[in-house]
């Protein structure tokens, strides 16, 4: 950078008599703003007044061999110095910042001082404790390196000052960084890092997401329904015909299971009828098949009273009699007379009396 000496022009002499002596306009570069001519006139830099008008007849400007333009407005500058670590490989940068502004500009010209950088960097160069300071930290200690530069600036700064003749100069702070390479790993780690957090957090809304269909899922079809009704995802039409629908649909399963199972309650009806039918005809078939032996038809009257009455309760409310073979109901009719008349003689083909057994 060319600061605070923008440039420096060798000028012509002019030639000429004394009172028509002139130097052209365009023979003095164009001062910039914030600038000042500085004129050297024999051994001696002159200041062109500031603020006043250009004239090119002022005695500074015809007698002058060269001229300087000198940029008097504060600046920041910024001063860089490398550091060693533990590592041969790798090293750190000190980034020092000063504040300078011009007070003397035809100091500045004399001086030459076209880019203040460089006394600046001998200042910063003259503190040879800087090195050490680092010298014991890798560069992933970047952190602690900084804190302990910044602390010697500080205190190097306030026992020597920077110096610069013709300016003013503060120290105003320190910052340390690693080389382009550590950057740039540090970050592909971080982009790294920063990728797994985003996946995980797209995993996360994943899960909440479907947690969240499932327990609406799990409230029913019409609470479904209505969520994405509210989300204009959902016609209202077309939920209601669905509605509609499916309504019928169960309703129409419900009708269907109800007729099965009063065809099944029909069926076992009409099963467990004919087993006891079949169970009266097989004591029917043992009453008339007993000869001599003993049968007690007080008993078998009363089972087969108890079934056919449970045979017409079980049935549609009519009271059908069991099926007999021929001559069973006579029997059936003359053993319950002959219970009515004699419920003493219930034993048929047993001695009544003592009387009976002489022969």
């Amino acid at each position: 950078m060319n600061y605070p000496v923008i440039t420096e022009e060798v000028l012509d002499t002019v030639q000429g008599k004394l009172w028509s002596r002139r130097r052209r306009r365009d023979d003095v570069p164009t001062l910039p703003p914030g600038a000042v001519y500085v004129f050297r006139v024999g051994g001696n830099y002159r200041a062109f007044p500031e603020g006043m008008l250009f004239d090119p007849s002022h005695p500074d400007v015809l007698d002058a061999s060269s001229v300087s333009l000198v940029d008097t407005r504060a600046r920041l500058v910024e001063v860089e110095r490398t550091l060693p670590s533990v590592s041969e490989a790798d090293n750190f940068t000190v980034h020092a910042s000063f504040t300078c502004q011009v007070t003397d500009p035809t100091v500045i010209a004399r001086q030459g001082v076209i880019d203040v950088v460089v006394p600046l960097r001998a200042y910063l160069l003259g503190d040879s404790d800087l090195p050490r300071l680092s010298a014991g930290h890798r560069v992933e200690e970047v952190n602690a390196v900084r804190a302990e530069v910044a602390r010697r600036m500080t205190a190097y700064s306030a026992v020597v000052p920077p110096r610069v003749v013709g300016m003013s100069v503060e120290f105003v702070s320190a910052e340390v960084s690693t080389s382009e390479n550590l950057r740039a790993w540090e970050e592909t780690l971080r982009n790294q890092r920063r990728t797994g957090q985003l996946t995980q957090l797209e995993m996360d809304v994943e899960t909440q997401t479907t947690a969240r269909i499932a327990e609406l899922l799990a409230q029913g079809s019409n609470h479904a329904d209505a969520f994405g009704i509210a989300r204009a995802e959902i016609d209202v039409t077309e939920a209601a015909a669905r509605i509609h629908r499916i309504t019928e649909e169960t309703a129409t399963r419900r009708n269907e299971a109800e007729a099965a199972a009063q065809a099944h309650a029909r069926a076992q009806e009409t099963a467990e009828t004919q087993m006891r039918r079949d169970m009266v005809l097989t004591l029917l078939r043992q009453m008339g098949s007993s000869e001599g032996g003993y049968v007690d038809y007080h008993q078998v009257l009363e089972q087969v009273l108890q079934d056919r009455g449970a045979v017409a309760g079980i049935g549609s409310g009519t009271t059908e009699a069991p099926m007999m073979e021929p001559g069973q109901s006579a029997r059936i009719a003359s053993a319950r007379q002959d219970h009515a008349a004699s419920p003493k003689d219930r034993r048929e083909g047993f001695v009544q009396n003592e009387e009976d057994l002489v022969d």
